[in-house]
């Protein structure tokens, strides 16, 4: 598969390339990334389009503007207003699921360029292989608790991995935010840039990937991921399985 075969088929997903580096910029109408229903469907599809381009060496995941990704106000009003039915779940399992999957298994580096604030799908960040951040950026999980869902989408097992397991209940349980320096010091990001830095970082950190043999890149990725696919292959259906099923008993009675 080559670049141009794809590269226009995703709306909230802008793609480019340079010297085997693929930037995939996240954007909700050429903004900030809100996560949306359509985001949730497109990215399975797109990590598993950039896995079948042999030309990509390395990933680099970025946002637009002043975020990462937000959650919407209403995230939770869509499962209160009883118009998600288990056919609905049953495709957004799937697709959270291979979400995960689609991260851990592509095989070049991944480097996060968080742009900003992110209140929603972590895992994201937390699958990626080298993390830089802005000053201004903090991880808040917003997604669930305050939208009344069980976080069982793959981050109940990663940030207890990331933070520790004390840590990580209490930051999906309360809701706090994490900010950049904090979240350097815990170990959530590697580095923190100012601002107008942070896309030169990330090159430099690319260029640096790109020198290094295809095939050791490769199975250093592959090697690194082992132990967080072992949790996630221990934890991550459990827990999408227990989200539903709270959600579907929960919420109103749909048609």
């Amino acid at each position: 598969m080559k670049l141009d075969d794809y590269a226009g088929s995703f709306k909230v997903f802008r793609l480019s390339r340079q010297d085997g580096v693929l930037t995939v910029r996240m954007h909700y109408r050429e903004g900030p990334m809100t996560w949306t229903a359509l985001a949730h469907r497109e990215f399975p599809d797109l990590l598993n389009a950039i896995a079948l381009d042999r030309e990509n060496r390395v990933l680099v995941l970025t946002g637009t503007g002043e975020s990462f990704i937000s959650t919407p106000e209403v995230y939770g009003d869509v499962y209160r207003s009883g118009k998600v039915k288990p056919t609905d779940w049953e495709r957004g399992l799937g697709e959270a699921r291979r979400m995960l999957t689609g991260l851990l298994d592509l095989e070049i580096p991944i480097v996060a360029a968080v742009n900003g604030p992110l209140t929603g799908h972590a895992e994201l960040v937390l699958l990626c292989d080298a993390v830089v951040c802005t000053k201004d950026t903090y991880f808040q999980d917003l997604a669930h608790l305050p939208g009344g869902l069980v976080p069982g989408d793959g981050v109940q097992v990663l940030w207890p991995m990331v933070l520790g397991p004390v840590r990580g209940k209490h930051f999906l349980l309360t809701g706090q935010k994490i900010y950049a320096d904090e979240a350097l010091s815990l170990g959530v990001v590697g580095e923190v840039v100012a601002p107008g830095d942070l896309d030169a970082r990330a090159t430099e950190i690319t260029r640096s990937l790109v020198e290094v043999d295809p095939l050791v890149l490769r199975h250093t990725r592959q090697l690194l991921q082992r132990p967080i696919r072992r949790a996630l292959d221990k934890d991550l259906m459990a827990g999408l399985g227990i989200e539903a099923y709270v959600s579907i008993s929960r919420f109103p009675e749909f048609d």
